[in-house]
């Protein structure tokens, strides 16, 4: 626990302006960013009396061990570099919103020829209109095989549309009247984007005036007694009937907004937002927070704002948006919300009306949402504490460990050997710090050299980034340090420097710092190490360690055939109670990183099996790999071809034809391929093409027998 006034800049030193500020703990990981209109006036808030702060402000403060701030001119550039900050850093202290990416919308791609209507989640696209969000997929699918039926759109992926087109004929939503199927040509693109664009109207809530029409069609096929036409319109109407009926009319004035309710106790907060588009309910989404500092409901709400419309351009952000609080001071939210959307955004709390009586039925939501979180919760924050005090008491630690970070090896037969790194944090899993590697210092089948060489990489990478970092101070006790490790330590059997022995999948290698000076994730060290293994994977973890000179990190082997805990240099494993949460949680973090890295594994195996001659030339990339064979009909033709026919392949010129023909001609020719059920000698090698036109392997097994570890 640090001392905040060993870091307390002077008074004097403190900016009376607006800014955005930045705590950073003793690893230099940022775990805390604010905003202020004067940052002399705030940060001194921080600098006080420990008995006069609230409980979480005072954690803060006391596992920080810096703060630096920013300048800036405005308050709207403050709440914009405060949340571009909270998006890159992830600080443990703010407020940060859960399953923001989980929820699906419906999406129409009106970037492609043919728009396609789906599901997306994630991230918005630049070209794609989007509706919802909604609380199930299966919610968007209802919608879509009603709305089919009168707006024929495409669904189908891109490899069923070219399959289709290949083969001239449609898909069975094609056949059934559900596809206009474009893809044999029924309809040409305008005809069918016209088709998207009526299908987005009818989503957006432009529906009376489609409804209007439609009737007036089957009005008239009536009176020209078209009976059939007329009864496939009158299905259409009562489809888009049903459609509509799902999204009942909430707002008679067709408003567009979107209602934001905050419910919160001391410890949590629930937000619900509901997207109102034309007077309908459009999606509906539900965020829960830890309120890991004193904060009021303005500032979950202005917190909700940012993480609602951060990413939002144009109409997305809509141009009413109800609050139950209004932010302080809220001049710089409207601002920053009428620049998101190119003009003006009404931000306000509702007083009379619909749209009141339509707030309380948002926090009604929000209210049971919390309830519902709380009741999840309260046994899975009870269990992980359990658990992880078991794994203290049964290893003998002096705290709880937080981080865990757990290695295994995979390989078949020694052949693509890799490795995993999973890392948990107060025991759930932080999959943005998963690492790979790929062994890379001998050739075949040894575990124990493999986790040596594994845990030596990932804590080199620490010692330099802790040394780059200054944390040793000036007493010269840590220089050299990096060096000396890289010297006693050749992974690769050569003298190699510290960045060429970083250079695998798992590692970065473009600087140790960021531009900003803030030090690569492999900076933070966990307090436990498990290894996937027993005695002696543990013994080569911990000799990795002490070559290192790395003494504060706690190592542990979990071994699968008895789950019994390994520690260095105990004869004797601990054994945890069948029953231990504890163990539980080791099992959790073993699997995963033995999920992790064979399903690395297996995708150097695919990409080996599926490897060229071709992979080898320079400058040649899959279209036109793709091209050649397409030409040529396999690898074997290629590479008797002549330099002047490899030209006559579209895109390729002179000189890349004959770095082709030196590449085939130096490269082994590969083994014939064997007909497994018959015997039979095929005759073209691996790179066949298929009836597709995709380059096929008939000479690699389906999957190679061995023992996959």
């Amino acid at each position: 626990m640090a001392d905040p006034s060993s870091y307390r800049p002077k008074p004097g030193q403190i900016p009376d302006s607006p800014g955005v500020y930045r705590f950073r703990d003793e690893h230099r990981r940022v775990i805390y960013v604010g905003k202020a209109k004067s940052l002399r006036q705030r940060l001194a808030n921080y600098f006080q009396d420990l008995t006069n702060l609230h409980p979480r402000t005072r954690s803060m403060v006391t596992t920080a061990a810096s703060v630096e701030w920013t300048v800036v001119s405005t308050e709207v550039e403050a709440l914009q570099l405060e949340y571009s900050w909270i998006k890159e850093f992830d600080p443990r202290f703010n407020v940060k919103y859960r399953d923001d990416k989980s929820y699906p919308y419906l999406a129409v791609t009106m970037n492609e020829e043919f728009p396609r209507v789906q599901v997306m989640r994630g991230h918005k696209r630049k070209g794609v209109r989007y509706f919802g969000p909604y609380a199930h997929a299966w919610a968007i699918r209802d919608t879509v095989d009603l709305l089919l039926r009168v707006f024929p759109v495409r669904t189908c992926s891109a490899g069923v549309f070219k399959n289709a087109t290949r083969t001239g004929r449609p898909c069975l939503l094609g056949y059934i009247g559900k596809c206009s199927a474009p893809c044999v040509g029924r309809v040409d693109p305008e005809e069918h984007r016209e088709l998207a664009e009526e299908f987005c109207d009818f989503m957006a809530g432009r529906t009376g005036t489609y409804l209007r029409r439609l009737e007036k069609r089957m009005t008239e096929a009536a009176e020209e007694m078209e009976y059939e036409r007329a009864a496939r319109l009158r299905d259409d109407i009562e489809a888009l009937r049903k459609a509509m009926e799902k999204n009942a009319v909430v707002l008679a004035d067709a408003t567009d907004a979107d209602l934001i309710a905050v419910a919160e106790d001391e410890l949590e907060a629930a937000v619900q937002i509901f997207h109102v588009r034309g007077g309908r309910v459009r999606g509906q989404r539900g965020w829960v927070t830890d309120k890991v500092e004193e904060i009021t409901t303005g500032a979950l709400v202005e917190h909700a704002l940012q993480q609602l419309y951060g990413e939002e351009k144009g109409d997305s952000v809509p141009k009413e948006v109800l609050v139950p609080a209004l932010p302080d001071p809220v001049e710089p939210v409207q601002e920053w919300l009428a620049d998101r959307r190119g003009s003006g955004v009404s931000l306000r709390i509702p007083q009379r009306g619909d749209k009141k009586a339509l707030m309380e039925t948002v926090q009604r939501n929000a209210q049971q949402a919390l309830v519902l979180h709380k009741t999840k919760r309260a046994s899975d924050l009870t269990t992980r504490s359990r658990a992880l005090e078991e794994i203290a008491e049964a290893l003998d630690l002096d705290s709880a460990p937080l981080r865990i970070e757990c290695y295994d090896i995979s390989h078949l037969q020694g052949d693509d050997v890799v490795a995993s790194m999973v890392v948990f944090e107060d025991g759930l899993q932080r999959k943005s710090e998963y690492r790979r590697f790929q062994i890379k210092g001998f050739e075949g089948q040894d575990d124990v050299r493999s986790m040596h060489e594994v845990i030596t990489r990932r804590f080199r990478r620490y010692l330099a980034e802790k040394e780059k970092t200054g944390e040793w101070g000036d007493d010269g006790q840590g220089d050299g340090l990096v060096g000396e490790a890289t010297d006693a330590l050749q992974v690769d059997g050569t003298q190699a420097g510290l960045q060429a022995d970083l250079q695998d999948d798992g590692f970065q290698t473009d600087g140790l710092k960021n531009e900003d000076g803030r030090p690569k994730k492999f900076a933070y060290p966990p307090q436990l190490v498990v290894v996937d293994g027993g005695q002696p994977q543990v013994a080569a973890a911990k000799r990795a360690l002490d070559e290192l000179g790395i003494d504060d990190v706690a190592v542990c082997g979990l071994a699968k055939r008895l789950e019994e805990v390994w520690l260095p240099d105990e004869d004797d494993p601990v054994v945890l109670p069948r029953t231990s949460e504890g163990l539980y949680l080791l099992q959790r973090v073993r699997d995963e990183a033995h999920r992790f890295a064979i399903t690395y594994q297996r995708t150097k195996r695919a990409k080996r099996f599926r490897s060229s001659p071709l992979d080898d030339v320079p400058g040649l990339g899959d279209t036109r790999k793709q091209a050649l064979l397409k030409h040529f009909g396999s690898l074997k033709r290629l590479r008797s071809a002549t330099i002047d026919q490899i030209c006559e392949v579209p895109g390729i010129g002179r000189k890349t034809a004959e770095t082709i023909a030196v590449a085939l001609a130096q490269a082994a020719p590969a083994a014939p391929a064997v007909n497994t059920a018959t015997g039979e000698i095929m005759e073209e090698e691996p790179g066949t093409m298929g009836s597709g036109g995709e380059p096929v392997t008939t000479g690699a097994p389906d999957e190679r027998r061995g023992q996959e570890t």
